[in-house]
Parts: C-alpha cells; sequence; structure tokens
C-alpha cells in the first residue's frame, strides 16, 4: 500500500527501470551498434537521470509531499519527469519554449496540471536563458520547489555512471569507440568516466549541433530539441572526451532517414545527428573493423511532424534538404 509521500512510491519508479536492448547494425566497415534508450519507460535516456534525480531528492529530504518539481526541458527530460512525477505523486510544472515537438506538448499538457511556455528569443537566438529566468520566477513565486537543474546536478551524471555503462560494461568485452550526442552534458560525462576506466583504450566521440555554444562555437537559433546548448553545462567539466564533430542540423535530418531507411530504426534528432557523425567519421576508414556503440536516445515519434515531414523541411531548411528514401527495398514480385 502506497501513501501520499513520495519516499513510500519509490519502488513503483524502481519497478520500471529496466535494462534496454542493444541492436546489431549491418555496416561494411565497423562492427556497429545501438543501444535502444527509446525502450525506457517514458521513451527515452532522459529516463535515466529524471529517475536517479528524483530518488535522490526525496532521500535526501529535499523532494517531499507538498513539493512541486519545476523544470526547463522541451523534450525528452520534461516527458520523463512528467511521468516519474505523476508516479510519486507530486506536481510537475515544466517549462518549454517554441522548438516543442507538437506530441510533446500535447503529452504534457495532458499529464501536469500547468504548463509555462516561452516565445521570446534569448540574446543568443535561442531559448534557454528564457526558459530558466522563467524557472527562477516560478522558484519565487510557489511554495516548496524542487529544481533539478539538468544542466548542473551531479546525479544526471552519475545516473549514466552507475546505470547505463554498467550495462555497456556487462554487454562487450571490447569497446573501441563511443559516440554520444551532448545536451546537458549529463550522459557523456557519465558514460565517459565509467567506460574508460572499463576500456583503457576507448575513444570517446562527442557530437554536437551547429549553432550550440557547448564546444566554443557561436550560438544560434537551432530547431530540433534535444542536442546542443546555448550554455556550457557545467557538468561536461568532468567528461572525458577524445574528439567533438559538429553536425547541421540538416544533416541531422539526412541521419535520421538514413537511419531508417537503412536499419529500421526510427529515432529522434539527435540520434539522427550521431548516426550522420559516424558515418563521416568511418567514410574512408580502412583496418581492422572496430566495435563501435551509439545511444538511440528517443524514438522518432515525436519528430513525426518535424524531421520526418518533408513540408517541415522544405520550411525550415530548403528543397534540397528532403532527403531521398529511394534506398528502400523494392517488392519482388513473382513471374
Amino acid at each position: 500500500m502506497t501513501g501520499n509521500n513520495p519516499a513510500d512510491r519509490l519502488d513503483l519508479i524502481d519497478d520500471h527501470r529496466l535494462r534496454t536492448p542493444v541492436a546489431r547494425l549491418a555496416h561494411d566497415r565497423i562492427n556497429l551498434y545501438a543501444k535502444l534508450e527509446y525502450s525506457n519507460r517514458s521513451g527515452s535516456t532522459k529516463d535515466r537521470s529524471a529517475y536517479w534525480i528524483l530518488r535522490r531528492a526525496v532521500e535526501r529530504g529535499e523532494l517531499g509531499p507538498h513539493s512541486t518539481v519545476v523544470e526547463s526541458s522541451s523534450g525528452n527530460f520534461a516527458i520523463s519527469l512528467a511521468s516519474y512525477c505523476r508516479a510519486l505523486g507530486v506536481p510537475f510544472v515544466p517549462v518549454i519554449d517554441e522548438n516543442v515537438n507538437p506530441p510533446t506538448e500535447g503529452f504534457l499538457r495532458r499529464l501536469c496540471a500547468h504548463v509555462e511556455k516561452v516565445g521570446d528569443l534569448d540574446e543568443t537566438g535561442g531559448y534557454l536563458a528564457t526558459r530558466l529566468a522563467r524557472v527562477q520566477h516560478l522558484r519565487a513565486e510557489l511554495d516548496d520547489v524542487y529544481w533539478p537543474d539538468q544542466y548542473s546536478n551531479p546525479d544526471a551524471a552519475d545516473a549514466h555512471f552507475r546505470f547505463t555503462a554498467e550495462e555497456v560494461r556487462a554487454t562487450f568485452g571490447r569497446l573501441d569507440y563511443l559516440f554520444v550526442g551532448v545536451g546537458t552534458g549529463a550522459t557523456v560525462a557519465g558514460l565517459s568516466t565509467r567506460l574508460k576506466q572499463v576500456y583503457p583504450h576507448l575513444r570517446v566521440i562527442a557530437v554536437d549541433a551547429e549553432g550550440s555554444a557547448i564546444f566554443g562555437g557561436p550560438p544560434r537559433r537551432r530547431h530540433i530539441p534535444g542536442l546542443g546548448s546555448s550554455l556550457i553545462p557545467p557538468l561536461l567539466t568532468d567528461a572525458l572526451i577524445d574528439e567533438v564533430l559538429i553536425v547541421p542540423e540538416v544533416e541531422a535530418v539526412a541521419g535520421c532517414h538514413r537511419l531508417l531507411h537503412r536499419h529500421g530504426l526510427y529515432a529522434g534528432g539527435s540520434t539522427g545527428s550521431v548516426y550522420f557523425a559516424i558515418e563521416r567519421y568511418f567514410d574512408d576508414y580502412v583496418g581492422p573493423a572496430p566495435t563501435v556503440l551509439f545511444l538511440c536516445a528517443d524514438r522518432g515519434t515525436a519528430y513525426a511532424e518535424t524531421v520526418y515531414e518533408p513540408a517541415w523541411i522544405v520550411a525550415t531548411f530548403g528543397p534540397d534538404a528532403v532527403p531521398d528514401d529511394s534506398s528502400r527495398p523494392l517488392l519482388r514480385r513473382s513471374a
């Protein structure tokens, strides 16, 4: 029997933290594997950090029966928090922006009693600073607010150190390359610090979006949520990164379509960026086939009206950006 105290309900979210599968993908030059993080409870790798942040907050007494969780996110972290907060019996107020995918916004408005949506661009041409300012306003306005602070909270990285990395360790005897998309820095920080202990020769390749400021580039407006940031996340300080690849958003779109039509994986925008980066990185590779792993961070469902919609692609990037999906296998008809 569970009560109204989040501490009495932790077992409800523990029961859903299952291992995610790994799929091998056909490739001519490398042994390529995708860890299907979209198999998590809420459909993305953000379940890892949301679960551990909330659990540790409850255990420390920072999140109680009268608390309200408030966080800035226009994507998967908001979905994960909404799901887990509902299970814990605490209200959640997501702060989203104009780049939110329509299915994500619809989900949040169905599950959350109140959703804050900002529309003013900040000085970088994005919305992050505007969202964070609204979070601070809500913290001052509401009583007993818990702010997960996903860009700075070490529990976010610790979740990937403890859980995601341990699943990888249990699956692979050898791992040569790990490609990770970077947003808050939590995933790459947690995975790289643990997996470099396990695989001393592992090379960690960070993938960022063009227009992101994470690795020193000039920030500008981006259209696909899930990758990149207009600030340098503090969690990145602990990451052990060997190389950085910057992927334009139009190539993220191409990566999503290639992953779908070549391998049957319907993945989100950040995963498309990472897959495109892998294809570019190993385009001229010659030698023994290395073992390469990347994460399918979320499904493509939330991107059906954007990344996978030709009309949106044309309106956002121009007609030349629409991928050629002619690689689909043709039907074989009997004579």
